[in-house]
C-alpha cells in the first residue's frame, strides 16, 4: 500500500503536483483560508515520484 502525504505547512499550493501526477493523485482545495494540494486518490499513485521531483517546496511524500 503506497502513502502519499503533503505537508500543508510547506505547501503553496502552486499546482505543480497536480499538473504532473498522471493519475490526478492531487488536487488543490481550500483550508483553513489557504490553498493547498490535497491527496484525492492515493490508490491511484503509480510510484514514479514526480511530484516529490517537482515539489519545489519539498511538501510531498511518498512512502512504499
Amino acid at each position: 500500500m503506497v502513502t502519499v502525504k503533503v505537508d500543508a505547512e510547506k505547501c503553496d499550493g502552486n499546482g505543480t503536483c497536480v499538473d504532473v501526477c498522471p493519475v490526478a493523485v492531487f488536487e488543490l482545495k481550500e483550508v483553513g483560508g489557504k490553498t493547498i494540494s490535497v491527496v484525492v486518490a492515493p490508490d491511484e499513485c503509480l510510484l514514479c515520484m514526480a511530484c516529490v521531483d517537482q515539489c519545489p517546496q519539498g511538501a510531498i511524500e511518498v512512502i512504499e
